[in-house]
């Protein structure tokens, strides 16, 4: 049984106005209506491409959107920042409707969009339960029966009688979570608010998302997070300048988003001349690689590297930084380069269970023999490290920079 199916939705916002722009427009579309005539200014609608300047005023969010979602599955909802994600969960919520198109949905939604969504700010945490659940259709007794556990999974007893305009963020994520996990709504949404919460409450949250789940709820989950989305989701949406670009599996999904942004992820370079290879002073890089080049964290991680020099010289040396998706240096390496026939090589090992999940970078950098700065190259090549399915212990990024497996003796 399909718990959600969207046929033909089209959403279509007015640049730079609040509602739908002037009288004027909207009478006209009164008057094409009123005839039975299609809305005249869908007719210079454009997509929503933000890589290009527009000149019309009027543009597609959403286009042409069609899937089903069948009960209990988990549909993770993938894509670039403005690809249409929000607006999406939006129309399904019922925050703001579609230009067109249907929507059928079986059963209670409880959606998750922003921090503090459905929250009145002078009302205290605990009215604030009791208010979302009758905006859910619970009665007051079902309502009391998962108070205390909604409570508790929140963290905020201390405030739970605060009036919610004194809470941090992390408070209010913490809490609307919490209530609309708890309620037991037929379909969960929930947008890429858990990034608020710290990395505690993530785990919590993505656990008890799995458990719901499980349930035989539907879940409809937003990240740019695709470990999570791998780990968490049987089913994958990619969406790209409002339409629907990839459906499939999750891991293939999120394989689909990667060779889409082929910018974000690259694990390899090999240059053919020296015109197109990055270089200077006679050297040049002819490749740099990783392999694996989808590595988990038990892997034996391998970078290899070729140059070529023009010059003939016996030695460079090599350095490189190791940046994670923070920009922050977790490590730096180098080492001296000899060779007699103008090709330099080099492999450098990684040992396993040493980086964390994450995005990593390779800025690497040329020296002469002298240490003479030849050339950098920031981003040589960019990588994602996974984890393999856990066994034991729960979802989610574990803490730290990096994550080596250490030996542990007991008593």
């Amino acid at each position: 049984m399909d718990a959600l199916k969207i046929e033909g939705l089209y959403k279509e916002y007015r640049l730079g106005e609040l509602s739908t722009g002037t009288f004027a427009h909207d009478l006209n579309r009164f008057w094409y209506r009123l005839r039975g005539k299609e809305n005249p200014y869908e007719k210079i609608t454009e997509t929503n491409d933000r890589t290009k300047n527009t000149e019309g005023e009027y543009v597609w969010a959403l286009e042409d959107i069609n899937f089903s979602v069948t009960q209990g599955e988990v549909l993770g909802i993938i894509g670039r920042n403005g690809a249409g994600k929000s607006t999406l969960l939006k129309i399904l919520s019922k925050v703001t409707s579609p230009t067109r198109g249907s929507i059928a949905i079986h059963g209670r939604i409880a959606s998750l969009l922003e921090v503090g969504t459905g929250f009145h700010p002078e009302l205290t945490g605990r009215e604030n339960i009791f208010l979302n659940g009758a905006i859910l259709g619970m009665t007051k007794k079902e309502i009391r029966s998962k108070f205390d556990e909604i409570v508790a999974f929140s963290g905020v007893e201390k405030y739970i009688d605060t009036p919610v305009k004194r809470y941090s963020s992390g408070m209010y994520v913490r809490l609307a979570f919490a209530v609309a996990a708890h309620l037991e709504p037929e379909i969960l949404i929930i947008d890429e608010v858990l990034a608020v919460g710290d990395a505690e409450f993530q785990r919590k949250c993505l656990g008890k998302m799995k458990e719901v789940a499980g349930e035989g709820r539907t879940v409809l989950f937003v990240s740019h997070n695709m470990t999570a989305v791998k780990k968490l989701c049987n089913k994958g949406l990619l969406l790209e300048q409002g339409r629907v670009a990839f459906m499939g599996s999750a891991e293939e999904t999120v394989q689909a988003y990667y060779t889409q942004n082929t910018e974000v992820i690259k694990t390899f370079q090999i240059f053919e001349n020296s015109a197109s290879a990055p270089g200077a002073m006679g050297v040049y890089l002819k490749k740099i690689a990783l392999s694996p080049s989808d590595p988990f964290i038990d892997d034996h991680i391998t970078l290899d590297f070729e140059f070529f020099d023009a010059e003939n010289r016996q030695k460079i040396a090599i350095a490189f930084d190791l940046l994670n998706q923070d920009e922050m240096v977790v490590f730096g390496s180098g080492a001296t380069l000899k060779s007699n026939d103008s090709i330099f090589q080099a492999t450098c090992y990684f040992p396993k269970n040493l980086l964390n999940e994450g995005t990593y970078s390779i800025h690497l950098y040329v020296n002469s023999d002298g240490y003479q700065p030849l050339f950098s190259l920031p981003e040589a090549i960019r990588f994602e490290i996974t984890e393999r399915e856990r066994t034991h212990g729960f979802l989610g990024k574990i803490n730290g920079v990096v994550r080596p497996e250490l030996t542990w003796k007991t008593i």
